[in-house]
């Protein structure tokens, strides 16, 4: 047996008689424990990385009261060797939606706007499918049907070239040339056109940008202060290269492959383990945005498997959080009320395979050892299959 694969069993082995009969027990200041989460991410290092392990993998465990496990494995850099720290930057793709969906709620609880407004009311100026049935609500919970932006032929056509005078808008208007998946709320599927919908709702409504409004309410209140919503592809330091496998399986590097226009508020945002660590607890707790009283995992609606999606929200087994992706970048923040557990796991490699992202299977890795009871993200392969994903 490998020797990594003897670490692992060993691992576990010892977390298990510790852990498994005593919820008490499970603690990420336990030597057992730390040694079972090592033992796992240096496995899903070797097995979806290349010819060699991913180039880099950051992880952070806390608990309320105070246990804690951060640990950067590998090279932020791979061309100068620099290894990775706990201080670097990476691009968080997708966890930018839940700073739109926050903007949102605040503008529900201002009443500006209402969830069950549809798409129409707001006179954004292009002939959305649809546009008088889609709401406010199903475009934050992915069930407005559009169609996805990025997979159209005229953003594939501009090969990320960013054309002179381009708009987000110009995404949505290629979205609405192509036919929708479902009727309004009549299904699930992951459309990038959702949020940047939401973008342009939030900068006709407040008549200001996206950007601006996020630093207004979140970035500058809340001291988030390595977060930011760029407006240049400059990444500040230090930061993380992100890397894809050549045709030969060797690392290269495709940091800043996607223009920050392209971004958006689909997935535009920059952001360090710290800062994303106070985050994802307000906003999984409903304290980021929303109606007095509001919980985020009130409005999950299940689609695969134990996982259901929510207002800019994933839910599974009592976890809440998301995950973002783009070339060079994986990323997965979540928390578990229930016992005050934050998981942050991030990568520096966005895969095709598996479908959910390299960075959500650490996290479910990790919340495997601990909640062993209340594990996320299962489902079957016929379900998978069903999902599309």
């Amino acid at each position: 047996m490998h020797v990594c694969a003897v670490a692992f069993v060993l691992a576990w082995a010892l977390y298990a008689s510790a852990a498994l009969g005593a919820e008490k027990a499970v603690s990420a200041a336990s030597p057992s424990v730390r040694s079972a989460i090592v033992a796992v991410v240096e496995r899903d290092r070797k097995l979806y990385g290349g010819r060699m392990p991913l180039p880099a993998v950051l992880i952070g465990v806390w608990q309320d009261g105070g246990a804690s496990f951060v640990r950067p494995f590998g090279y932020s850099d791979l061309a100068t060797k620099r290894a990775l720290t706990t201080l670097d930057h990476f691009r968080i793709g997708s966890n930018t939606k839940t700073f739109v969906v926050s903007v949102i709620l605040q503008l529900v609880q201002e009443k500006k706007l209402s969830l069950e407004d549809p798409i129409s009311r707001f006179q954004l100026g292009i002939p959305i499918p649809n546009a008088d049935k889609i709401t406010v609500r199903e475009l934050c919970n992915m069930r407005s049907g559009l169609f996805e932006a990025y997979n159209t032929p005229q953003f594939a056509k501009l090969n990320m070239k960013v054309p002179k005078n381009f708009q987000p808008r110009m995404l949505v208007a290629w979205a609405a040339q192509q036919r929708p998946y479902f009727s309004p709320g009549a299904g699930y599927h992951y459309s990038n056109t959702n949020y940047i919908v939401l973008g342009l709702i939030i900068e006709k409504v407040t008549n200001d940008s996206v950007g601006d409004q996020i630093r207004k309410r979140f970035l500058g209140p809340l001291r988030l202060t390595q977060t930011s919503y760029p407006q240049t592809q400059a990444m500040p330091e230090p930061w993380a290269h992100g890397y894809g496998l050549d045709p030969q399986r060797n690392w290269e590097d495709v940091s800043n492959t996607i223009p920050v226009q392209f971004m958006g508020a689909a997935g535009e945002m920059i952001s360090d383990m710290t800062d994303i660590k106070r985050w994802i607890k307000l906003y999984a707790t409903g304290k980021a945005g929303g109606p007095a009283g509001y919980r985020p995992q009130t409005e999950c609606i299940p689609f695969l498997g134990n996982t259901s999606f929510g207002l800019g929200i994933n839910c599974s087994a009592g976890w809440y959080g998301y995950t973002g992706a783009l070339p060079g970048y994986n990323t997965a923040d979540y928390y578990f009320p229930a016992r005050g557990i934050t998981i942050v796991a991030w990568i520096t490699y966005q895969a095709e395979k598996p479908p959910e992202g390299v960075a959500s299977v650490i996290f479910r890795d990790i919340a495997r050892i601990m909640t062993p009871d209340r594990v996320p993200m299962v489902y079957t392969s016929e379900q998978l299959r069903r999902s599309g994903l």
